[in-house]
């Protein structure tokens, strides 16, 4: 193969995988992966101890992202 070919080929491989890489970044960052139907499931299915336990994780949550983006 030409050089000219597989620096193009390597250029294009790099921009196309920093592309993913922050289409990954952004969705973790806006919640794309979050569960919202997980707090209903639980509803349905635990017990009191562990639908307490489920709201203190979501309140701790809550308050780190409060923190954290105040920073």
């Amino acid at each position: 193969m030409d050089n000219g070919i597989v620096i193009m080929m390597l250029g294009i491989s790099l921009m196309l995988g920093a592309l993913a890489m922050l289409g990954v970044m952004w969705a973790i960052k806006t919640g794309q992966f979050d569960d919202q139907e997980k707090g209903m499931d639980a509803v349905l299915n635990d017990g009191e101890d562990a639908l307490n336990e489920a709201a203190e994780k979501q309140r701790r949550k809550k308050e780190y992202k409060k923190n954290d983006s105040d920073k």
